[in-house]
């Protein structure tokens, strides 16, 4: 697992990270962007992920790699 600040392939693993940043914010993290478009948690949070200013590391079972039913995905 390597870490990262780009966001992720998977449109899960991209809504569990601005979330979890949300979440952050909303217990009062500061936001780590000086003046962003907008004031709600999840855009800011979306924001700072699109700008690379988030690191984060993915475990296998959000690498984009499986199926709905946790089987990994044939190449």
């Amino acid at each position: 697992m390597a870490v990262s600040n780009q966001p992720p392939d998977s449109r899960f693993s991209y809504v569990v990270l601005v979330a979890r940043r949300a979440r952050q914010l909303m217990a009062g993290g500061r936001p780590l962007i000086d003046n962003p478009r907008n004031n709600k948690y999840t855009r800011v949070a979306e924001e700072e992920l699109q700008r690379g200013m988030l690191e984060y590391e993915l475990s296998e079972a959000f690498d984009g790699t499986e199926d709905k039913d946790g089987k990994k995905k044939k190449s």
